[in-house]
Parts: C-alpha cells; structure tokens; sequence
C-alpha cells in the first residue's frame, strides 16, 4: 500500500530537515548584495531570476552564522521545489515545527533559530503560515523566491509590511572575478599595462559569456543550451504555468524580441502590429500582461523616460534589456558580438544591483541619454554608454547629449562609460567623468 501524501510530505522534511542540520554547507564564491539583507522583525525576501545564485546566498548568510558561533542545528532550511512536496498547501507547513521539534527539541523550546525557505512560494497560503512563525517572536526568516510580484503581493497584504525585499542578480564583474579566482585591483583606474589587459580580457570575456554562476567555466555550446534552458523554464514555470498563460505562441515571439533587441526601444503597440502582420492573433492587453510577467520573473527589465507628465510617459517607448548579457546572443540573428549592446545591459543591471531607480533622458534639444540613476541616497547621475568614444566625432555626439541633459538635472554627476582604457575620448569637459565601465564597476563597494 503506497504511503499517504501526508506521509510522504513527512518523510521529505524529515530527510531535508537532517540533510540542513548535519551536512557541511559547502563554499561558493561570496556574493556581495548592496544594502541592508536582514531586518529586525521582517521576513528576508531574497527575489531574482532562476540560477542566478538566491540558495547560494541564503547558504552564505547560514555559514556566517556558524562562524559567529550559531549551531547549525539552530539553521533549518528546506526546498520546497522537491518534487515530494508538490502539492503541499499551507495547513501543511505546520508539520514542519513538528519534525524539527521532534528533530531538536531544545532549539525549538529556547528560540533563537534561522528559517531558510527555499521558493517557499509555490506553497499556496505559505505567507499566513510565515506569518505566524514570524509573530512567535523567537526567531528569523529567509526565503527565496523566483517572482518578484508574487513575493511583493503576498508579504505586503498577508505579512501588512513585514517583509524585506533583496533582489538578487547573476554576477557583477566583480563576483566573477572571484569566481575566476582574479583578484580585484585595489585601484582599478591605475594598472600596469599588463593588469589592465588582464582585467580588460576578463572584463570583455564576462560581458559575452554573463553572470548566471553555473555556466562561468562551459564551453560555448553548453552554455548555449544551459541558458536556452534558463529562458525556457523561466517562461513555462514563471509565467506559463504560474499565471495560466494560454497564447504561449505569442510569449516566445515577446521573448525572442525582447531579448535580441537589448536596449531598442519597444512598444506594445508596435510589436501588436508586426506579430498581427505576421498572422499570430492576440490582444494588446495580453501583450502587456506578458511583458509584466516577463519583468516579475526578472527575465526582462524595461527602462521608463523621465518624465514628470504621465502621458508623455505612456506614449514614449520603453527600452528593454535582458536581466543579463548571456542571453542576449541566444536570439541575435546578426551572429555579431554586439559589445555596445552587451555594456549598456550590463550598466542597467550594475545600477539595478545597487538599488538604483534608472530612467532614460530626453534632452531638452532632444539627444538620448542613456540613464538617469536616482541612488537610494538621492544621489543623481548621467550615464552615458559607448563601446567606443575614442572616435572624435562619436566622442562629441555622446558628450553634447550629457551636456544637454545636465540643465534639467543641475545635481546630476555627469559619466561617460567606455569598454576598456584605449577606448577613452581624448577630450573631455571638465563636468564630466570618462572613464571604462569596469573602473565604475570595481570601485563602487557594490561590485
């Protein structure tokens, strides 16, 4: 007679529960999240695209736990994407204080315990249970998650505001570095010309190959199919079956375009009337609906215009870019390395890594800025991306348009960004700071 569902759901937080107790934690490459990760009296929400290293860093913050003293029977963590736990619900989750106090009874009496949920999420009613655990008042928690909508919806009704969000991206250049076993230069912006050719190979290397940790070290052809696989699960798991999407015909078109037009502007209105030329029915709406499940699953992110009228917001185009330059050649049909392309994506990502809200500019002549980043501390800045502003009259074009823009935005700084030294303009106003993007990148305490 087969066991009970109930049973099984026991047995799977039994093993898990052991395995998290007992088992070394092994060591992966430091991940370095910008900000605050834990507040006191809220649940640690650590959201991002799957792969991009969220278990990783909740294992991080269990083995600094452990350095600190804290036993390891006093951090719990479980994955509820073991296949023996689907179907679990809510009223379930209850059976997991009964297993760890059966597992460790003084822990659970005297308090003090780390929860670690792995994409707790797919428990439904999950965030009524946390809650409860949360009000007990005797410990903390962490959990993970793969959409940040669905997150952000249940911690701010159920859980009334007490919950922290820690977005979580692929690799900055700095952490693959790390991984790469490179060391970061002290001072990045003075190297000899040897270590900066080192850091510039590195740095030119990351921005084909992206962040997402598993595929650092494969070969082209495995890293191809590994994030053809990320994209596919991403769309069926995220979005498909998550929000019972039934036009996956025209979500793949979305995707394809999307993700092969890095920092183009799109438009839904547009893109509604290429796909209806091309015979694919579906409705406007839907088409917003999709490109917002896209960004909740951080597959995608879209860039505003800055702009104080709603309207004219609405009616300029987005700029979306992937949420990393791997993707980006998965869907280019040229079979060109497009390093302008692959730099301003990386720039988005870096200034979304520290929390940024990014706009693009529209001068008031009417010359593009690329982004305007609103820092958490009210610092502004102007950024300007350019593979290559070595060229005078490039050079001139990509200054005159932060020139323009620095009028309506008097306290912005004002920054140039290139891909390596020798692409530097040779000459640059005195308001502005030129300078390679990896600099900017390795300075800043959030790389």
């Amino acid at each position: 007679m087969p066991p009970s569902p109930e049973s099984a759901i026991r047995e799977a937080l039994d093993e898990q529960l052991a395995e998290s107790l007992e088992a070394p934690i092994p060591p992966r490459t430091e991940r370095k999240v910008p900000g605050t990760l834990q507040v006191a009296g809220k649940i640690t929400a650590v959201v991002g695209m799957r792969r991009a290293g969220k278990t990783t860093l909740v294992h991080q913050l269990r083995r600094q736990r452990i350095a600190s003293g804290v036993p390891q029977t006093r951090l719990p963590f479980v994955n509820f994407e073991d296949e023996r736990l689907a179907g679990m619900n809510g009223d379930q989750l209850g059976l997991l204080l009964d297993r760890y106090g059966r597992a460790q009874p003084e822990a659970m009496a005297s308090g003090g315990i780390l929860w670690s949920f792995d994409e707790i999420q797919n428990v439904p009613g999950w965030e009524r249970f946390a809650r409860r655990l949360l009000d007990r008042g005797d410990g903390e928690i962490i959990i993970t998650g793969s959409s940040a909508a669905l997150l952000s919806r249940e911690i701010a009704t159920a859980l009334r505001g007490r919950g922290w969000e820690v977005p979580l991206y692929p690799f900055s250049f700095g952490e693959a570095l790390a991984h790469a076993g490179i060391e970061a230069p002290a001072d990045p912006g003075a190297l000899t010309a040897k270590a900066r050719a080192r850091i510039e190979h590195a740095f030119l290397q990351w921005l084909e190959v992206g962040g997402f940790p598993e595929v650092q070290h494969m070969n082209a052809s495995e890293r191809r199919q590994t994030l053809l696989d990320y994209v596919d699960v991403a769309m069926l798991r995220d979005v498909v079956e998550r929000h019972e999407v039934t036009n996956v015909p025209a979500l793949r078109w979305l995707v394809r375009h999307l993700l092969g037009n890095a920092g183009s502007p799109f438009s839904i209105e547009k893109f509604h009337g290429a796909l209806k030329s091309q015979g694919t029915a579906v409705g406007r709406d839907t088409l917003h609906q999709l490109l917002a499940h896209l960004e909740d699953c951080f597959l995608v992110r879209t860039v505003w215009m800055d702009t104080a009228s709603e309207r004219q917001r609405m009616v300029n185009p987005r700029k979306a870019y992937p949420v990393d330059t791997g993707l980006m050649p998965l869907y280019d049909r040229t079979g060109r390395r497009n390093i302008g392309h692959a730099l301003e994506t990386a720039v988005l990502i870096e200034l979304q890594r520290r929390r940024c809200e990014v706009r693009y500019v529209r001068s008031p002549s009417g010359y593009e800025v690329d982004f305007l980043a609103r820092y958490p501390d009210g610092a502004e800045t102007l950024i300007q991306v350019c593979a290559d502003a070595s060229a005078v009259e490039t050079a001139r074009r990509e200054i005159r348009a932060l020139v323009d823009a620095g009028d309506p935005y008097p306290h912005a700084e004002r920054l140039l960004l290139v891909a390596t030294r020798d692409a530097l303009p040779e000459e640059v106003p005195a308001e502005i700071t030129a300078q390679p993007a990896y600099v900017w990148m390795l300075t800043d305490t959030a790389a």
